[in-house]
């Protein structure tokens, strides 16, 4: 079986295309299930997808192919090249067409077998989390969840030198916790890269103190409400908004980052807070690929992403700066178009906030108000203003007088993540977090709590 390196270089070597791209990914993940405090199944997976990006023509007006596929045989792989080919060939000329990323850059270790993950993963996670079984078990309470761990190697070459290489480490556990009777439900969430740092009885613990917290209930009607977000109520907002806040569309009036007059708003201030959102794909704990990686096998095919900027290098961006909005997703095309510095979307997010203390910390000061758990099925309602409506889940809390006094009903709310950067009064520290909604399309991330007066609330929901 040919290694990832392998198949960029013989598919490159079969190319006929004036510019080829090649994106070979080889995935391998373990997992483990349970409910009702016993394990149900575990798995060992094991994939491989390889994208071919063909281009014909001039530079600045070349048609592109882009072909996709997974478990790619030697026998199918001319085939698929020239599958790209033809793609181009029937293709018109790329708007976004720009000459490949050139340079003789490799990897140091790009013809390395690929990295593997193994249910060895997990030696130190198991017996910890059947003892969390036991204690649930033995306060009444019912756990289910999941864990899993994946490695991915992916390597990128092109016709015009490059050969490049990077392996994603991405580890989660989701565990949530109902009573016997299933009238209480609590929700946890943690991201991690090789489980050494995951405490599954701290998690139980957690758990079982927010059920403790439904022992009253307090029905309250919609309205808007002084609220608490944790990491992963914030890093869902965030990430959302990060997606769409693409440079082109905000330069052509199409977006929340639209200046009323022309052009964005770079420059403006958003909150008073000093917050720094930012991309770092070097950032301890969340590290991402160092390089533009657009294809299909990562799936990034969006206006944010052009598949010419293949392999273009990636470094720190700030997107707001204490405060200040700085900088918007550019593509070199979309730069060009915008006038703004060429800053490639980044496959990680980091909201900073200044502040230093924890989310019981933010509770504490808290005169009355709403604790929330997470937020889910978030969808966006206005694009101008990036108005989203979403539903809380697994457990909405009453805070009085600094402590949590009672769980209420559930809310659908209507918010734009940028109104709440704008309201935020308080934050704790940031921290790495498990986002409950796009976690499994972008899970890294590292967000604080925040305090957000006047959340709106609009109506109640019947949802656990």
């Amino acid at each position: 079986m040919s290694t990832p390196h392998e198949t960029v270089e013989r598919a490159l070597a079969l190319s006929r295309a004036d510019g080829t791209v090649v994106i070979a990914e080889e995935e391998s993940g373990v997992n483990i299930r349970w409910a009702g405090n016993s394990l149900t199944t575990n798995g060992v997976t094991r994939g491989r997808r390889l994208t071919v990006i063909a281009t014909v023509g001039e530079a600045q007006g070349a048609a592109c192919g882009v072909v996709s596929r997974t478990a790619v045989s030697t026998e199918e792989l001319e085939p698929l090249v020239r599958a790209a080919e033809e793609a181009a060939r029937q293709s018109p000329a790329a708007e976004d067409a720009r000459p490949l990323v050139e340079g003789h850059a490799e990897s140091a270790d790009f013809t390395a077998p690929p990295a593997e993950t193994s249910p060895a993963v997990f030696d130190g996670f198991a017996p910890s989390l059947g003892e969390a079984f036991t204690r649930a078990r033995t306060g009444g309470r019912e756990l289910f969840g999941y864990a899993e761990h994946s490695v991915v190697t992916t390597c990128l070459g092109t016709s015009a030198g490059l050969r490049l290489r990077h392996d994603r480490r991405t580890g989660s556990v989701e565990v949530n916790a109902k009573s016997h009777d299933r009238t209480r439900s609590a929700w946890a969430g943690v991201p991690t890269t090789d489980f050494r740092d995951v405490d599954p009885l701290a998690l139980e613990a957690d758990l079982a103190r927010r059920l403790s917290w439904a022992d009253r209930t307090v029905e309250l009607p919609a309205g808007r409400y002084e609220t608490l977000l944790p990491p992963a109520a914030v890093a869902d907002l965030m990430i959302y908004q990060y997606w769409v806040s693409e440079a082109r569309k905000a330069a052509e009036g199409r977006s929340v980052f639209s200046s009323p007059g022309s052009g964005t708003r770079i420059g403006e201030k958003l909150t008073g807070l000093p917050m720094t959102l930012y991309s770092d794909p070097r950032e301890p704990g969340l590290e991402a690929a160092p390089f533009v990686l657009a294809g299909p096998a990562e799936g990034f095919l969006s206006p944010a992403a052009s598949v010419f900027d293949n392999g273009l290098p990636l470094e720190r961006t700030d997107w707001m700066r204490e405060g200040v909005l700085r900088q918007l997703p550019t593509t070199r095309f979309s730069a060009e178009l915008t006038g703004l510095p060429v800053a490639p979307a980044v496959d990680n997010l980091v909201l900073d906030a200044g502040g230093s203390g924890s989310l019981d910390d933010l509770v504490a000061g808290t005169e009355r108000g709403l604790l929330l758990t997470c937020l889910w099925y978030i969808r966006e309602v206005d694009p101008m203003t990036l108005l989203m409506t979403g539903l809380t889940r697994d457990g909405v809390y009453l805070v009085e007088n600094g402590e949590v006094t009672a769980a209420v009903n559930n809310f659908r709310f209507n918010e734009s993540p940028v109104d709440v950067l704008a309201r935020a009064t308080g934050a704790s520290r940031t921290e790495r977090c498990r986002p409950r909604e796009w976690g499994d399309y972008f899970p890294r991330a590292a967000m604080p709590a925040l305090r957000v007066p006047g959340f709106n609330m609009s109506s109640v929901s019947p949802g656990v």
